[in-house]
């Protein structure tokens, strides 16, 4: 018989699959537990559209990732820290400071936690990357000055 499984099964199958299943074991254990569904033309037609649902949201969320590297890429801000005499900053620059100047300077949120720098101590230029989405990243750089 087959089904579509509303949850993911421990060596079944994962959630949204169609497989093919035992009448018993459906019947029995995955329709009363309502970790399944049967396999009829509604349901399989709802799982078609969902599946081209998400296709096309990936599809976008890829597109766009694409187009906010072309924004950033190659681009830089600008942030003022306090220093000592020898140039050695007052605690150090973070990645939230970095994502409110591109903020600031280009209109754009940037998650903190997609931010990978290493440790901005002192003044000067330094380089940093930006995660868009998996294998789409930014490089960008922070100049910090006065």
């Amino acid at each position: 018989m087959k089904v579509i499984l509303l949850e993911d099964i421990k060596n079944v199958g994962k959630k949204g699959e169609l497989i093919n299943a035992a009448d018993g074991y459906a019947r029995n254990y995955l329709f009363p537990r309502k970790l399944a569904k049967p396999a009829d033309a509604q349901s399989l037609n709802e799982l078609k559209n969902a599946a081209e649902s998400k296709a096309y949201r990936e599809k976008k969320e890829r597109d766009d990732a694409v187009a906010l590297k072309a924004e950033l890429e190659g681009k830089g801000v600008r942030i003022s820290a306090k220093a000592g005499q020898n140039g050695k900053l007052f605690g150090a620059v973070t990645a939230k400071e970095i994502a409110a100047a591109i903020k600031q300077s280009y209109g754009v949120d940037i998650d903190k936690r997609r931010i990978e720098l290493e440790d901005i101590k002192s003044y000067g230029t330094f380089p940093v990357t930006i995660k868009l989405l998996s294998g789409i990243t930014a490089d960008m750089t922070v100049q910090v000055g006065e």
